[in-house]
C-alpha cells in the first residue's frame, strides 16, 4: 500500500488514534490501521452499544467475554473499537450500527462503506473548512 495513503482516515486527513483503553486495532496499537494481514479490515472505529455488541455476538463474534490470555478485556457498552468494516456494514443493514469517529476511521473503510453511511453515524459530524 502507498506509504501517503497508508494512514489517511475517510475524510482525507491523518487518521487519529482509536482507543489505548482498551488497547484496540489489528496491530493493538491504538489506531485502527490495516495491512494484508488484517483479512477483516478493523478500519471502523466505534463507541459500541449494548445493541450492536449482541448482534456481533449473535453473528459468531463475541466482543463482550473476556480473554484475557489474548489481551481482550471483553468490551462494553461506550468502549471505542476498531471493527471489521464488513461487520459495521451488516450492522448497519440491520439497524444496529454504533456510532463512529471518522477521523479515526481508515480510509479503506471506504472500501465497504460510503462516507455518507459514515457521516450518518458519525459521533460528531465532520467539520467543513
Amino acid at each position: 500500500m502507498d506509504k501517503e495513503l497508508k494512514n489517511k482516515n475517510v475524510l482525507g486527513g491523518l487518521l487519529q488514534s482509536c482507543c489505548f483503553e482498551p488497547m484496540t486495532g489489528f496491530f493493538r496499537d491504538g489506531y485502527c490501521r490495516t495491512d494484508e494481514q488484517d483479512l477483516g479490515r478493523h478500519v471502523v472505529c466505534a463507541q459500541v452499544t449494548e445493541e450492536f455488541l449482541r448482534f456481533s455476538r449473535a453473528q459468531g463474534n463475541d466482543l463482550i467475554t473476556p480473554h484475557p490470555e489474548m489481551g481482550f478485556p471483553g468490551l462494553k457498552p461506550g468502549d471505542k473499537w476498531c471493527l471489521c468494516a464488513l461487520r459495521w456494514k451488516e450492522a448497519l443493514e440491520a439497524g444496529v450500527a454504533p456510532k463512529v469517529y471518522l477521523e479515526s476511521c481508515h480510509q479503506k473503510a471506504l472500501d465497504f462503506v460510503s462516507l455518507e453511511d459514515l457521516i450518518r453515524h458519525a459521533v460528531e459530524p465532520p467539520s467543513m473548512h
